[in-house]
């Protein structure tokens, strides 16, 4: 998005708007079950019913609420949650890195590949890609992520894992075979514990929606009829020959968690992690068509209330 587009929806748009002084400070006084309240009416239409949620997207926003486990913020720590990871299913499933940092000014370069992926490990979004060393912007970069690490993703849409999570930077291997119109990540869904469906996501993350591709099948394997923002593929979507092994890593690391989305890339053959996140679209989600935000969310048992 253009900064004039961005500014033309903070003018227009009172969910973009609340969102962005969300994010600089404002609303600090207000609790989540207040705030959620309140966006859901400008993202949503309608009152959030969180006495009785019924659809996917009520439900995961009763989950922001009432199942406040601190140890989910290990999770979507993305230094922390390698640990977790390489503890649970390997580490030869974890993509590795080569230093972890509290500032971007403590990077010493000199000790970097020619290639790396810098990123943030406390939100979304917060990355640079260096494919030569020689050519990378560390003016450009440092500024990035001096902003970055000013931010606190947890205040946008009260995300509760993401509230206390120690602001770092690691350095990534770089996977050349990532970040193209032809990649493929494969996203897990798991409602209590079990696999509730896979989606197929083809192109660059965080693209624009005609940039990328989501299919969704079910834990049989059959194309499921929906989509959320981004549309089915034309083609034919194959599902990989290591997708009974993401199952098996998609539920060990989500047991005994009501939802959790676990990602997955292939790489020759090998099976990486690549995050674990606990609210999808943070549960603000346009379903095409929109019956399947009640079936999903018939898919998903609430646990009993856990709030600190």
């Amino acid at each position: 998005m253009s900064k004039t587009d961005f500014i033309k929806q903070l003018i227009t748009s009172p969910a973009t708007r609340m969102y962005f002084l969300s994010s600089h400070g404002f609303y600090k006084n207000m609790s989540d079950e207040d705030y959620l309240r309140k966006m859901w009416r400008y993202r949503m239409g309608g009152e959030l019913d969180l006495e009785h949620p019924q659809t996917f997207c009520e439900k995961l926003q009763w989950l922001k609420v009432y199942n406040q486990n601190p140890e989910y913020s290990k999770y979507v720590d993305k230094y922390e949650v390698k640990q977790i990871v390489a503890k649970e299913i390997g580490a030869k499933h974890v993509i590795p890195i080569y230093g972890v940092w509290n500032s971007f000014d403590e990077i010493d370069f000199n000790e970097l590949p020619d290639r790396f992926i810098l990123k943030t490990t406390h939100d979304s979004g917060g990355f640079m890609i260096c494919r030569d060393k020689k050519d990378f912007d560390r003016a450009k970069a440092g500024r990035k992520f001096d902003r970055a690490m000013k931010r606190n993703y947890y205040w946008g849409d009260r995300e509760w894992p993401y509230k206390n999570v120690r602001p770092r930077i690691i350095a990534e291997e770089y996977i050349d075979s990532l970040g193209k119109p032809e990649s493929i990540e494969y996203k897990l869904t798991c409602m209590n514990g079990k696999l509730a469906f896979t989606t197929v996501c083809t192109g660059i993350a965080h693209s624009a929606f005609e940039n990328r591709t989501n299919d969704s099948f079910d834990p049989d394997g059959n194309h499921m009829p929906w989509y959320a923002y981004y549309k089915n593929s034309t083609k034919p979507v194959e599902l990989p020959e290591q997708l009974p092994e993401m199952i098996g890593y998609a539920e060990k690391l989500s047991t005994g968690i009501p939802y959790a989305r676990v990602d997955f890339y292939i790489i020759d053959g090998q099976v990486f992690f690549g995050e674990m996140t606990f609210f999808t679209w943070a549960g603000f989600i346009e379903f095409t068509p929109p019956e399947w935000d009640r079936i999903l969310g018939d898919m998903l048992i609430l646990p009993e209330k856990y709030n600190n």
